[in-house]
């Protein structure tokens, strides 16, 4: 799956490295409600071309997913500083 970088020069290694660390950190810092969103311009960086459709889920387990996400924070980062702002789009 990864065999083009077998032919990649140590320059062309390194400038690929950095377009991925570029991403990640793009994800990484996503704060606040855009970490609820899908994130196809991260997977754009993977050489392998494909448009991978979501399986979408109901309403009920979608609500019941987004809870649980949020629980999730609430367990792995108590100390992070919380926001009462809107979502806005």
């Amino acid at each position: 799956m990864d065999e083009d970088l077998d032919s990649m020069s140590r320059e062309e290694l390194i400038a690929e490295a950095k377009k991925l660390r570029a991403g990640i950190r793009e994800h990484r810092d996503s704060s606040g409600h855009d970490l609820c969103w899908y994130h196809p311009a991260l997977w754009s960086l993977l050489p392998e071309k494909s448009d991978p459709v979501p399986a979408v889920p109901k309403w009920p387990q979608f609500m019941r997913g987004c809870v649980r996400f949020r629980q999730s924070l609430e367990e792995q980062g108590p100390d992070l500083p919380r926001t009462d702002e809107e979502f806005d789009d």
